[in-house]
């Protein structure tokens, strides 16, 4: 039955309407699991938002978010050392532009394709929504592998890119930065490129060198911001960090600078991974020797145990370590925990979870955490700090300025506190029972919505 009229005949009818929305995806996008997940997440969420506001289903407001704006599909021609021409894919997905320009990481990675990015740039309406600033949801991305590569073929390969990307961004428009497999080396090339072809645009990419328009605080941002938003949870326990034993994940950006203002309050973190596997050590992770191998080295984590004596390293993901934590935060990649993983987290005592990656728990696991009382910091709350000081640099661009350190750090801090707050006051307004995932879906949802209602059926 067609959508529009079922919304006539069903108004009052929740099930009705999303159950019919999430046939209407299947139909559309038979093959896209990761974005099925994502958005049936949601969906179930907003079903005591829709009782309350029957004017959503009459306007169909879910129709018109789970269905980009406009998709970017494109090729990408470069050429390796070797003399070889490759061909890889890209993608930009402008999902939302209600609250703002369409703002999102662009990923490099063999796994992208139009799923996941799609996947990410829903997820990253709501998380943006969030951060209280002007800024929509979308994402982007290559299916393409950075890892082994040279400097000159990373160049090659995001001089092509961007030549392609250019044409359908702006810094009033659509403004990408970093995500997997795209840091300070990626965004060089690939601005350089923008503003060879455009002229110089510094409000076009954050993430951006120092030198050259970007913030401070951009590159500890995302973990700091997750500790942030932890602790603003964890004081609303009538609790606190400090003692407390935390399992990270990874060993990027995001969990180095979380292991970091971990430790700044108090906190003793045991574990850090990358994809090959992952150091334990009981005597507290050392921040400076990780930092030396990821960031300055460019090795893997495994030399952390030739370094440390009290390390040790395994193969495998860091979720099977069987020893008793308090705090996980998983700060690799997407479903990198599964049910067996949640369960083996409540046998250990875990009481808290946050997310550093997008998506890092599958539905099965989040499951577990909620069956079992685990508070769970959803990826769209607890990580948004990333996106929030890419909103701050580009106030920073638009201003010709450059903020220091500790103005950026302090608007990180309340932003990720307000983000609590809200998803902490939908869920008392909801009466959710602690269930921050639908707080964060319900809180996000409710200023987009708002904004599509104004401006009309576009």
């Amino acid at each position: 039955m067609n959508l529009f009229k079922k919304v006539g005949i069903f108004m009052a009818d929740v099930e009705a309407y999303i159950k019919d929305l999430k046939e209407t995806i299947i139909k559309r996008d038979p093959n896209q699991s990761e974005f099925q997940e994502a958005v049936f997440t949601v969906l179930e969420s907003l079903k005591p938002v829709l009782e309350k506001h029957p004017e959503y289903i009459k306007t169909n407001i879910l129709g018109s978010l789970v269905e980009p704006e406009r998709v970017f599909q494109f090729r990408i021609p470069w050429q390796d050392d070797a003399g070889n021409y490759r061909i890889n894919r890209g993608f930009r997905v402008q999902f939302n532009s209600a609250i703002g320009p369409y703002k999102g990481g662009l990923r490099l990675h063999p796994s992208v394709n139009l799923s996941i990015v799609k996947f990410l740039g829903f997820e990253q309406i709501l998380k943006n929504s969030l951060t209280g600033l002007p800024i929509g949801g979308g994402k982007g991305g290559a299916d393409f592998d950075p890892k082994g590569k040279s400097d000159l073929e990373i160049m090659r390969f995001c001089q092509s890119f961007m030549t392609e990307l250019q044409k359908y961004i702006g810094p009033n428009l659509d403004v990408p930065a970093g995500d997997i497999g795209v840091g300070g080396r990626e965004i060089g090339y690939l601005y350089g490129q923008y503003k060879r072809l455009n002229g110089s645009q510094s409000g076009i990419l954050t993430g951006k060198g120092l030198e050259y328009g970007g913030s401070l605080a951009r590159t500890e941002a995302t973990g700091f911001g997750l500790i942030y938003f932890l602790d603003a949870l964890i004081k609303d326990q009538k609790d606190s960090l400090k003692s407390k034993t935390i399992k990270i994940s990874g060993a990027g950006n995001v969990a180095i600078y979380a292991l970091q203002k971990a430790q700044e309050n108090g906190a003793k973190v045991v574990t850090v991974s990358d994809s090959n596997g992952y150091i334990y050590d009981p005597n507290g992770i050392d921040l400076a020797t990780v930092k030396q191998i990821k960031e300055v080295e460019r090795g893997r984590i495994k030399e952390y145990a030739d370094k440390i004596s009290t390390a040790k390293y395994f193969e495998g993901s860091v979720w099977d370590l069987d020893i008793d934590y308090d705090i996980a935060l998983p700060c690799a990649t997407q479903n990198e925990i599964n049910e067996d993983q949640a369960q083996l987290m409540v046998k250990n005592g875990v009481k808290y979870i946050a997310e550093g990656a997008n998506m890092p728990s599958s539905t099965k696991a989040i499951k577990v955490y909620k069956d079992n009382q685990i508070i769970y910091g959803p990826a769209k709350a607890a990580n948004a700090g990333g996106v929030a000081v890419s909103a701050l640099e580009m106030s920073q661009n638009s201003e010709r300025l450059s903020w220091n350190f500790e103005d950026v750090d302090h608007q990180l801090k309340g932003i990720m506190e307000n983000i609590y707050k809200q998803i902490s006051d939908a869920d008392k307004e909801y009466d959710l029972g602690k269930d921050y995932q639908a707080g964060a879906n319900i809180a996000g949802f409710e200023k987009v919505a708002k904004a599509m209602l104004a401006q009309g059926l576009v």
